[in-house]
């Protein structure tokens, strides 16, 4: 009976961490634009070292080209309850969204940013100056971190050629090539990216191009390629025919999910997890 009690507690302590999880939508603007990203942090979690008055460390998160969707906010969540004050930036904008499952026009919307990268890198790097000045959950500048997906996966790969100052960058699925081979000496942060070794969509000589951007430039990248996968292997969306190009790989989801967590343990260091009173 005791060590059912204990479990008993144990769950209804996990069930009770994972409720104190917040969300907010955020509204902000370029220009005329205006832009919707969504917060996620658990004020219950705390910095190594327990101190609560401590900023906690950020991720910023940059969407497929179907824009902002409940699955950037799904990872949001996760990484929320990991200990992380996460931002999904919107770089469509209010009313620019493709209608969902539209590949038609996502491909023209996100064709809009992979055209004009200063256009691309600005909406980039106005989402994480609203990661770091948001009011509901401070976050430690220095320990900053952007992932993305697909499109997102090429845009955070944009935002550390732009210069940004974040400590690294995950890209899963992205695009991979190197557009302006110059802007690598631009990049300050690390750099893992995660890549469907069967992807039909990215091409040897893109990689190619984009391991001599980054090597010229002594970038610390580090690649890995998940067997059998092809593009948006994260995204259970995509289905699970790879004849298609685009499918789900539960493996290489839950792989790359772990090589993202390593790689923030290097560059933004360990979080401690409070954990309930013994019993």
């Amino acid at each position: 009976m005791k060590h059912l009690i204990a479990m008993l507690l144990t769950a209804l302590f996990a069930c009770s961490a994972l409720a104190e999880v917040q969300t907010r939508d955020i509204t902000y603007s370029d220009g005329d634009t205006e832009l919707r990203g969504y917060l996620a942090w658990d004020p219950a979690l705390t910095p190594v070292g327990g101190d609560t008055k401590a900023f906690s460390p950020g991720v910023l998160i940059v969407h497929q080209w179907m824009g902002l969707t409940d699955y950037e906010k799904g990872r949001a969540r996760q990484l929320a309850a990991l200990g992380y004050v996460a931002f999904a930036v919107d770089i469509y904008g209010v009313g620019n969204m493709p209608e969902l499952g539209n590949m038609q026009q996502a491909g023209a919307a996100a064709g809009i940013y992979k055209n004009d990268h200063a256009l691309f890198r600005k909406r980039l790097n106005l989402g994480l100056e609203q990661l770091k000045k948001n009011e509901s959950a401070k976050v430690d500048p220095a320990r900053i971190a952007a992932i993305g997906y697909c499109f997102g996966g090429t845009g955070v790969l944009e935002l550390a050629r732009s210069g940004a100052d974040v400590a690294g960058v995950v890209s899963f699925h992205g695009g991979l090539d190197s557009p302006a081979p110059e802007d690598g000496k631009n990049i300050k942060c690390k750099v893992l990216i995660c890549h469907g070794a069967d992807d039909p969509f990215v091409s040897r000589e893109g990689i190619d191009a984009m391991k001599k951007e980054f090597n010229d430039a002594k970038v610390d990248w580090q690649m890995i390629e998940y067997s059998g996968a092809v593009h948006s292997f994260t995204q259970p969306m995509a289905g699970d025919d790879n004849s298609k190009g685009a499918a789900y790989n539960k493996n290489a989801d839950l792989r790359s999910w772990r090589h993202m967590r390593s790689f923030f343990n290097e560059v933004l260091g360990p979080i401690s997890v409070p954990r309930p009173p013994a019993h």
